[in-house]
């Protein structure tokens, strides 16, 4: 293979979807991450996959919405592209809380006035809930609904990318390593190795999360569930074939040990409140993973001038959220259309790594600091 024009490190599903997507536009690009191509190691293998950019907007900042909305216009067609079908539902969000909480869900829609996103939340009253979720029955006296917010099959998309990757025939180095000072020779070097990054981005951290995944064959849901919580806010994430992702938010911690007892009695507990026919769903596995985030819970894109290493990371718990706005933006930048559209990206770069890909151009010009 000719000197690539982009060699990408980290093949979770940032790295992995724009190395797919870098191809697709005419780039030569090679990949290398340390785990196999399943992603098992990856952020993105303990994951719900939700893309609710509304519902996130009641705690993160205004603009990871706003990225959101349009990554969900992003996936159907990205989804389209891949050489295998992929799970996936956008049938909206339900927000419940019990009346004890009843504070939670007015702060949640404080929120979601204050981010001018409450024109597309629905009120609905104890019947309504019952028609629009029946498993629900008359058990919530009030909630929230939220349509068009969508979720993917985790493992089914990283599977499915790493079938595109083969078929574009890019040149992947699954189970390595890349050694200080033994950095691939390319055009320029994109770093998304999340918390494999940690010593290399400043201000890095993990936030712990933990999900079960359940088999509950005789429980029919339609909607991704939310229980505003002030401290299980927990969901669950109807699958294909009677599976369920039940999950909570993020634990400030790096710890990569298996779910304790009592953070699964308390996750459990919290899914039972909302849904007790949940106590004979089998439980197929606790997994826990510890995703990277920045002081400010934001993402951003970092440029290396010396090295030519352009750093992205601070995903947060926003992978499947933002990742197709963000390779969007990358892609942009690479060639020198770069949207600006997100300032909180912090891209600190003038101008363009390369101009239109043509395979023969070294890097066009470089940029600031």
């Amino acid at each position: 293979m000719n000197r690539p024009d982009v060699a990408i490190v980290g093949g979770g599903l940032l790295g992995r979807c724009l190395a797919w997507r870098a191809s697709l536009s005419g780039a030569r690009v090679v990949l290398y991450d340390s785990a196999s191509s399943r992603g098992i190691n990856s952020s993105a293998w303990v994951a719900a996959g939700m893309i609710a950019p509304t519902t996130e907007a009641i705690d993160a900042d205004a603009q990871i919405a706003s990225m959101g909305n349009n990554s969900l216009r992003l996936w159907p067609q990205w989804l389209s592209e891949l050489p295998i079908p992929v799970f996936y539902r956008d049938a909206g969000t339900l927000l419940l809380w019990n009346r004890e909480d009843a504070g939670e869900a007015a702060r949640a829609q404080s929120m979601l006035a204050a981010r001018q996103a409450q024109s597309c939340v629905q009120s609905l009253e104890s019947s309504q809930i019952a028609r629009v979720e029946p498993e629900l029955g008359t058990r919530f006296s009030q909630a929230l609904y939220v349509p068009g917010e969508a979720q993917i099959d985790n493992r089914d998309l990283l599977k499915a990318v790493g079938l595109a990757l083969d078929e574009a025939a890019i040149e992947c180095h699954w189970e390595t390593t890349l050694e200080e000072g033994n950095l691939p020779d390319s055009g320029i070097i994109v770093d998304c190795r999340g918390m494999g990054a940690k010593g290399d981005f400043r201000n890095l951290r993990g936030v712990r999360g933990e999900i079960v995944r359940l088999h509950a064959p005789e429980v029919e849901l339609n909607h991704m569930l939310r229980l505003l919580h002030p401290r299980y806010p927990v969901y669950i994430v109807p699958r294909a074939d009677g599976k369920l992702v039940v999950g909570a938010t993020a634990i400030e911690s790096e710890d990569r040990s298996p779910a304790s007892v009592r953070g699964v009695l308390e996750l459990l507990t919290s899914a039972y409140s909302i849904l007790p026919a949940l106590a004979e769903a089998r439980i197929l596995e606790f997994n826990t993973q510890v995703r990277p985030a920045l002081p400010n819970n934001l993402p951003a894109i970092q440029f290396d001038r010396e090295q030519k290493i352009l750093r992205i990371n601070g995903l947060y718990r926003h992978g499947f959220l933002l990742t197709p706005t963000i390779v969007e933006e990358v892609l942009g930048l690479l060639s020198g259309r770069a949207s600006g559209r997100w300032p909180c990206l912090d891209v600190n770069c003038s101008a363009a790594v390369f101009g239109p890909w043509n395979h023969s151009r070294e890097m066009q010009t470089c940029l600031s600091s």
